[in-house]
């Protein structure tokens, strides 16, 4: 059963690897086409960027850190307040400046859990 799963988990990597590509060359050609390149654009190749890492950080480790996804999150919403800034009322523009600072919120957190500086790290007993 475990060998089932870690095929399975190769092949789904592999899709989203291949996918990601063609997005990747599917955004380039548009660019292109328009001759301009905007802030959502290069959002949205960091968003492709952050998706490759992520993959190939999942192939060398078997397993996916919480930050990466959240990291992406955070420059999807960015991307979706740019994009829809313009056509959204003002103030329903709280609520994903409200998701961003809880994403960052829970980065930080893991983050600090991780270090030294709050003194949860358990100590080698000699």
């Amino acid at each position: 059963m475990e060998k089932i799963t870690k095929n399975l988990q190769l092949l789904l990597m592999c899709i989203i690897l291949i996918s990601t590509v063609i997005a990747v060359g599917i955004e380039m050609y548009k660019m292109f086409q328009n001759r301009s390149v905007t802030l959502a654009d290069l959002l949205l190749m960091f968003l492709y960027l952050e998706v490759l890492a992520m993959v190939r950080v999942f192939w060398n480790q078997q397993s996916i850190s919480i930050t990466l996804p959240l990291l992406i999150a955070i420059t999807a919403l960015a991307r979706f307040i740019i994009l829809q800034g313009k056509e959204m009322d003002p103030s329903a523009l709280v609520y994903e400046a409200v998701a961003i600072v809880l994403i960052a919120a829970a980065i930080v957190i893991l983050r600090l859990r991780h270090s030294d500086k709050l003194g949860l790290k358990k100590k080698k007993s000699k």
